[in-house]
């Protein structure tokens, strides 16, 4: 079955007062290694975002979100639309340490919903069977994904990755993370 992996990247950042996904991160936009990552899942590859401009010459397809001030489900609705009858894996421009082999595990394993496992919760990346795709589209404002995935539990496989607890909503997380000042013991808020 085809899969589709989509990078949602059309957040406001208003956390963080300017855009996250053009942020500098190891000497690129942090929306540039995030659409990297997902086209080492060897997957057909979507970028949700208002910022294409930094994608130029990956080989992708960019999808822009005009309604991006809903929230995170609007994005997910375009993904959604666009990859039609196929699986689809979400994963985050702000979490700049999922690798693309963690998600090639997501895509490897045969589940209704294959999710992220880490800080005691399950989330995103996640990967969702195409029977999904209607609880998806009808998400609205904030409510991204995990909605879907805590309504099916009994069909949830789970892959580890500690990695997917680190996110970036602020500067200090930005240099939490390229190892400026040691990390903290703070919870971060996932999606």
């Amino acid at each position: 079955m085809r899969t589709v992996v989509a990078v949602l990247a059309a957040g406001l950042s208003r956390r963080l007062g300017q855009p996250k996904q053009l942020l500098d991160f190891r000497g690129q936009p942090l929306i540039r290694h995030a659409a990297s990552v997902a086209l080492g899942a060897g997957a057909e590859t979507i970028v949700v975002t208002n910022h294409g401009d930094a994608l130029h010459g990956l080989p992708i397809t960019i999808l822009p979100n005009p309604n991006a001030a809903e929230g995170i489900s609007s994005s997910i609705r375009v993904a959604v639309l666009h990859a039609r009858d196929a699986r689809i894996l979400f994963t985050l421009c702000d979490q700049p340490l999922v690798t693309s082999e963690h998600l090639r595990k997501l895509i490897a394993t045969d589940a209704p919903i294959v999710a992220t496992a880490y800080s005691g919760t399950c989330g995103v990346p996640a990967l969702f069977s195409p029977q999904f795709h209607d609880e998806l589209l009808a998400l609205g404002g904030d409510r991204g994904a995990r909605a879907v995935i805590e309504a099916h539990i009994p069909e949830v496989v789970v892959v580890d990755a500690k990695s997917a607890s680190v996110d970036i909503d602020t500067m200090a997380d930005v240099r939490e993370i390229e190892g400026i000042v040691a990390p903290s013991s703070k919870s971060r808020r996932r999606k």
